[in-house]
């Protein structure tokens, strides 16, 4: 893979991406709608995440939950290479509560990098099941089961709560992120008041309204992609 290249890889599994990279790219802060998990192949990488500044070196996992902000820039000159799985949210409520009997379906990551070398080895094994272009298959499925039962052991904690009324005004544009939506109307559906709105969506999520409806808008855009390509 050469210098600044990215290379979405197909998955047999619906609802999972798969995402190689190779870059000295600065990312300036984003969300993704999905949770991703992968590992840092060369180089270092540093992020202002959800719990501060974290540093990820070789071997390292990294992990991000959906809609919350992060940045991210190489350490050095060199640039990083990583491997990443991105999973539709339904993909993991479905797993979980396999893991957890029925008792819940709810997770999240507690930790944006992992030091564990099991882990990695687990994230890696898992990357290449799912993308060897063969449909889904029972080996995928169990290797993902595998690797979360080992995060939820080793990351009890989840993290803090978004508000409900910014959550319904979140949920506005969740449902139809290529709609037109103003200020007012957030705070019609939150029962707040407009500056209230953009206060709260700082604070909860570290986005203003309008850059979380574009992040939800360049989901949609990359998902419609995806699917093309799988289609291809």
């Amino acid at each position: 893979m050469t210098k600044g290249q990215f290379k979405m890889r197909r998955c047999g599994m619906a609802g999972v991406e798969a995402v190689e990279a190779t870059t000295r790219h600065v990312f300036p802060r984003h969300t993704h709608g999905q949770f991703g998990i992968g590992v840092i192949d060369r180089g270092a990488h540093k992020s202002l995440s959800g719990r501060g500044m974290v540093e990820a070196g070789p071997g390292d996992t990294i992990t991000v939950n959906p809609g919350e902000v992060h940045d991210g820039a190489p350490i050095g000159d060199a640039g990083r290479s990583w491997r990443m799985l991105y999973f539709d949210p339904p993909v993991i409520a479905r797993a979980i509560g396999d893991i957890s009997e029925g008792r819940t379906s709810t997770y999240e990551f507690s930790s944006p990098v992992i030091t564990d070398a099991a882990i990695a080895h687990g994230v890696r094994q898992l990357f290449a099941a799912m993308t060897t272009g063969e449909d889904a298959t029972v080996g995928q499925e169990e290797l993902l089961l595998m690797l979360l039962a080992q995060l939820v052991h080793e990351l009890p904690r989840g993290l803090q709560s978004v508000p409900l009324t910014i959550r319904n005004a979140q949920g506005l544009i969740d449902d139809d992120p290529a709609a037109p939506v103003t200020l007012a109307d957030l705070a019609r559906e939150s029962g707040l008041s407009r500056f209230q709105v953009l206060r709260g969506f700082v604070r909860a999520t570290g986005l203003t309204p309008h850059a979380y409806l574009v992040q939800r808008r360049i989901h949609a855009a990359r998902r419609l992609i995806s699917r093309r390509m799988v289609l291809c």
